[in-house]
């Protein structure tokens, strides 16, 4: 099956089966590929914190409304934060990116104050859920990305000092009975006529 067939299949599991684990292996895989997700100016403002133990995906679930169920059922919860303070962020690139890049943050996006400078490290831990969501794709790993979580009760429960939540994946094995695979409910999706534009 090439990428494209895995993509047309792929879909947001509902319910998963308990028993279900994903490989440590894949794990492993999973870790390296969100590491080199890219972002602007090889930003990298994110944590990602893998979630296997259960009392931790208990406590997540609680904090997770109508999520509950699939945080519990999962193999894996990845949580992806961000850094909270943009001066940690600065501390961060300093030394480490070239000096065009550091000046381009300064000129064109600190600039804007501090709601935008948030809002623009969040985009760029966004960019690696697409290739987290993509990779499961390939990998054949069952994957629900959710917002519908309370961010922070997560910060209190991961207590991961410099970084807060925005969202989280929850990973495994899709339950036989999931009501959302596509040959239970087809996938829809807008015409390419209605977001393809071509100039």
């Amino acid at each position: 099956m090439n990428f494209l067939e895995k993509m047309k299949s792929r879909y947001t599991v509902k319910k998963y089966n308990p028993q279900g684990k994903i490989s440590e292996d894949k794990i492993q895989q999973l870790k390296e590929i969100v590491q080199l997700s890219p972002s602007s100016i090889n930003s990298q403002p994110w944590n990602f914190v893998f979630v296997s133990d259960s009392v931790i995906k208990e406590q997540l679930g609680e904090a997770s409304y109508w999520n509950k169920e699939k945080i519990v059922e999962s193999s894996h919860l990845i949580v992806f934060q961000v850094l909270k303070h943009a001066e940690d962020f600065e501390k961060q690139i300093e030394g480490r990116l070239p000096e065009g890049s550091v000046n381009f943050y300064k000129n064109f996006v600190k600039t804007k104050g501090e709601a935008a400078v948030k809002s623009w490290m969040g985009h760029q831990v966004y960019l690696s859920l697409g290739v987290l969501l993509a990779a499961c794709a390939e990998m054949g790993i069952d994957s629900t990305p959710m917002e519908g979580i309370d961010p922070d009760q997560y910060d209190i429960i991961l207590n991961n000092e410099k970084y807060e939540t925005l969202f989280a994946v929850a990973l495994g094995v899709k339950a036989e009975n999931d009501s959302n695979q596509p040959n239970i409910t087809p996938k829809t999706r807008q015409n390419k006529e209605q977001v393809i534009v071509e100039l």
